[in-house]
């Protein structure tokens, strides 16, 4: 019996960065052979085993054959005639595809450390096509390496395409997905996520929605980048920026713009209403990738309501508390930080807006703390019953946040 590290504690081993997970083969076992070792049996589809101590995954080395469409459709192989070369090639990207024996020593058939130091996310091998999630984990890949240089190889990128070309990526589940936006969504710089998309065209199979932004114009004056899938990308950014790892706020920065798609040609560059455009692809869409219920109604409060946070200061203080309302946010406060994160990700993701002030956030937060501060206690003692408490307690919030002082600026 052969152990050897694998995966993403190699790979991270050799970029400098911190291990956070350890994935091990096992080479020349059998399950009856890692039953009497003590390891306990997790594994529903091919042999995985947890260690009694560690918990970490112990896996028996093996071969995959693709015998149909899209994510499920492979056989597994695993006897103890199977190599560790053999494993590894079943892998994604040569970075992925490094051991580390017990002993120390590397096995790197596909040169992963070579492409590590060359910066390239590079495919393993041909058989990369058959598995239509790759195409999503190679850009999630390099929204979390771009950073540090690294590129998606050519000849992958050609094949990224050829798969979309071959209707693979149609095959996606929406699960599938989600999860791994979600966690491209939380990386460094999630908008090369979109560009490694976009760039294949699974942009346009999978989030028609956002592919749709790129090449609509916008105002020179308030987006000096005009179009708005570049505008979508610098939110993107803002966001990663602003709150780093937060996907939550990368999904409302990357939906807040959606109507923009859906604005009258003979209106443009402007987009008067495209707040209440924007509402019914982000249901779509997030109907359609089965978004998290939290997700879902934060991305529309900022689809329909950013504007309103940009010009917090000239509203009225009823005007502030229906938006408060709408959030929430008087019994959860935190829905107020995601929804101001994401608004001033909106701001800063403008050429020459990236260290931009926002004094509205302050503000909203204010009014949000005064109107908290009413409570029903006073009216009830008054002898209120019922909805006149309710009228009376929305009067008093009002009140609360008209005598909040705005900021000069």
């Amino acid at each position: 019996m052969d152990i050897y590290l694998v995966g993403g504690a190699v790979r991270d081993a050799l970029l400098g960065r911190p291990v956070v997970d350890r994935d091990w083969v096992v080479v020349g076992a059998t399950p009856d052979d890692m039953l009497a070792a003590g390891y306990k049996p997790v594994g529903k589809d091919f042999p995985v085993f947890l260690h009694g101590d560690t918990r970490e995954e112990y896996a028996l080395a093996r071969t995959e054959r693709k015998t149909g469409r899209g994510y499920h459709g492979f056989a597994f192989h695993a006897d103890p005639g199977v190599t560790v070369e053999q494993d590894l090639e079943r892998r994604d990207l040569t970075i992925n595809a490094i051991a580390r024996h017990e002993d120390g020593h590397l096995v790197d058939p596909f040169h992963g450390a070579r492409d590590i130091e060359n910066r390239l996310l590079r495919h393993v091998s041909p058989a990369f096509v058959e598995d239509p999630v790759r195409l999503l984990r190679v850009a999630r890949f390099a929204a979390r390496y771009a950073p540090l240089g690294f590129r998606v190889a050519d000849e992958t990128m050609a094949l990224m395409r050829r798969m979309v070309d071959d209707g693979e990526v149609d095959h996606l589940v929406p699960e599938r997905v989600w999860a791994e936006t979600r966690k491209a969504l939380a990386e460094p710089m999630p908008q090369v996520f979109l560009r490694v998309l976009r760039e294949t065209g699974a942009l346009r199979v999978l989030f028609p929605e956002v592919d749709a932004l790129y090449g609509v114009p916008q105002r020179p004056e308030f987006h000096p980048e005009v179009d708005t899938g570049i505008h979508v990308e610098l939110v993107l950014q803002a966001a990663a920026t602003l709150a780093p790892g937060d996907a939550l706020v990368g999904w409302c920065a990357l939906t807040h713009d959606l109507g923009k798609a859906l604005t009258p040609a003979d209106v443009l560059p402007r987009h008067i209403m495209h707040e209440q455009r924007g509402i019914e692809p982000v249901r779509a869409l997030c109907a359609r990738l089965k978004v998290p219920s939290d997700y879902a109604f934060m991305a529309e409060m900022v689809c329909k309501h950013h504007l309103n946070a940009h010009m917090a200061l000239e509203l009225k203080p009823a005007t502030v508390l229906r938006l408060l309302d709408a959030l929430g946010a008087l019994r959860r406060p935190e829905r107020l930080d995601t929804f101001l994160l994401a608004c001033l990700a909106d701001k800063r993701g403008r050429l020459g807006s990236e260290s931009a002030s926002y004094p509205q956030a302050d503000y909203l937060r204010a009014c949000r703390a005064a109107a908290a501060s009413v409570t029903s206690r006073p009216f009830v003692d008054k002898g209120l019953q019922g909805p006149a408490i309710g009228e009376a307690m929305k009067t008093a919030q009002v009140a609360a946040i008209a005598a909040v002082p705005k900021p000069l600026s």
